[in-house]
């Protein structure tokens, strides 16, 4: 059951390869690795990064940050149509 982003994708590899090319430009980004590197340290710190347990850590509004499950950290901030 493939979303239709996905299937978009799956169908137009001259889509999914522009979108891949920019992807690894914007992780590539100072900011990005910074935000990535604080994450990871924070996961491993709480024993939880690898272990497939599905939780996340999350930055929240507050300046903070929060362990929280993958799928709801990650369809934050999206758009939606």
């Amino acid at each position: 059951m493939a979303s239709r982003t996905s299937k978009f994708y799956k169908e137009n590899p001259e889509a999914r390869k522009k979108r891949n090319d920019y992807q690894k430009k914007y992780n590539r980004k100072d900011m990005q690795i910074r935000k990535r590197v604080e994450l990871n340290k924070i996961n491993r710190k709480a024993g939880t990064y690898g272990n497939g347990d599905g939780l996340d850590v999350s930055h929240k509004k507050s300046g903070g940050t929060e362990m929280e499950s993958q799928s709801k950290n990650r369809a934050r901030n999206r758009s939606r149509k």
